[in-house]
């Protein structure tokens, strides 16, 4: 692929970690960008090259788009992923990255500006055929009549969303119609101050909603396929804790036809790379709530039910190949599933920076392991918490859940404290054993 014959990575973590394992693969070169409290992560040990571009703060570093760019030219890097979070899902800086002669490992800046607005996204996946929420279809306006005609219609609760909103950020749930008007100009100021636009929506608030994704993968050139789904419903704050695939309890044409649903919105809005769409699940129906445009953190439950690399697929992509693949080649086997191991109290959920005195990761038959961690690794203090993924995969549900129990129990990490006694809670949960729990049960559990 001489088009990406090298790849600056610009991101952190096990995310940076899993793009370098997939370039040395495909024979890529690899460059490491970093701050200067990174310097020691694994990936930076293991690239080609590494460039420190600033001090800690993340403003100043792995979001500082000049000195990304800087650091692509001065070591002639032909390429750029940007992994998830930080500048990934950023518009801008795909235009810019590209500006500059370089490729970007992911979608065009227009799809990620049309999914990235709430309203737009909404619009193109109900031209699309996606199931949606009932809401308001577009903005809210100043008239306030049409405004309460459409909360009657959709029917209370009703939820008041940002449009540039994301991450649980930019949303506020309505009771009645007494205090509809004013929740809406509150979440209007709150949108205008964290997102630089005060345009909000409206939608059914769903009671107990499941969180199921599905992931798809497209080429840009007319092809596009579905991966599954994927069941995120173990949150806290709006945050995935734990996931699995395929979702279970789901009817299978059900779950086959918005997938295909999903499919065809890639091809009809030129989709290329890889994506999710986000839905929430229940009684029976799909509501789409977002599309996300890159890698997914939980990524690995779905390469170890379909066998596929999304990650090395992203690479081909970005380096002008059709699909490796067609839908039929997707053979969907056994489940998965994902804790995700962060650097928090598990009481109080407060970060817990600091030296790993001691790392050992589980193995066995059906465990993957996703970290940067190892003996001596200093977390530190400025970034999201997130320091390890266990991946397990079993022939059946209970078997994968099985592997998951004995994963945990097997996984030592001291000098800081993680979520690890919480996520050997929920694999003995009754409740998450059985499937199909909602978004809000986590956090209801914790609150007994």
């Amino acid at each position: 692929m001489p088009i990406l014959d090298k790849v600056l990575i610009a991101n952190r973590g096990e995310i940076a970690l899993r793009i370098l394992r997939a370039c040395k693969e495909l024979d890529i070169k690899t460059v490491a960008v970093h701050s200067t409290a990174d310097s020691e992560l694994m990936h930076v040990r293991l690239a080609d090259e590494s460039v420190c571009i600033g001090p800690p703060s993340s403003t100043e570093s792995y979001l500082n788009v000049p000195a990304i760019i800087s650091a692509a030219e001065v070591t002639d890097a032909t390429a750029i992923h940007p992994g998830y979070g930080f500048l990934a899902e950023n518009a801008d800086f795909a235009d810019q990255v590209e500006k500059s002669g370089f490729t970007f490992i992911g979608p065009t800046a227009d799809t990620i500006r049309l999914m990235g607005d709430k309203v737009s996204a909404i619009e193109a996946m109900k031209r699309a055929g996606v199931p949606t929420v009932p809401g308001s279809d577009g903005p809210l306006t100043d008239d306030h009549d049409r405004t309460r005609e459409i909360a009657r219609r959709v029917g209370y609760p009703v939820i008041v969303k940002a449009a540039a909103g994301g991450g649980g950020r930019g949303m506020r749930v309505v009771h009645n119609e007494e205090v509809l008007i004013s929740s809406i100009e509150v979440t209007r100021s709150e949108a205008a101050a964290a997102f630089g636009s005060d345009v909000v929506y409206l939608e059914k608030f769903l009671q107990k909603p499941r969180h199921v994704e599905i992931q798809v993968i497209a080429d840009g050139q007319g092809n596009a396929i579905h991966l599954g789904d994927r069941d995120c419903s173990l949150q806290r704050r709006h945050q995935k804790v734990l996931e699995e695939a395929p979702a279970p309890g789901i009817p299978e044409h059900l779950r086959e036809q918005v997938a295909e649903a999903c499919v065809n919105a890639c091809i009809e809005i030129g989709y290329r790379g890889a994506g999710t769409f986000e839905f929430l699940y229940e009684d029976g129906g799909f509501y789409f709530i977002e599309m996300n445009t890159r890698v997914q953190v939980e990524h690995p439950v779905t390469e170890m039910i379909t066998r596929f690399d999304i990650v090395k697929e992203q690479l081909r992509i970005a380096a002008g190949m059709p699909l490796s693949v067609s839908q039929e080649d997707i053979e969907f086997h056994g489940h998965s599933f994902e804790c995700r191991i962060n650097a928090e109290d598990p009481q109080n959920f407060l970060p817990s920076p600091g030296k790993v005195t001691t790392f050992h990761a589980p193995g066995g038959l059906g465990v993957r392991v996703d970290s940067h961690l190892y003996d001596g690794y200093t977390v530190p203090p400025f970034y999201d918490s997130l320091i390890a993924k266990i991946i397990t995969f079993g022939e059946s549900r209970e078997v994968a859940l099985a592997r998951m129990r004995q994963a945990l129990d097997e996984l030592v990490i001291e000098g800081i404290r993680t979520n690890t006694p919480l996520h050997r809670d929920l694999t003995r949960d009754r409740a998450f054993q059985a499937g199909g729990v909602s978004i809000h049960y986590l956090e209801s559990k914790l609150e007994d």
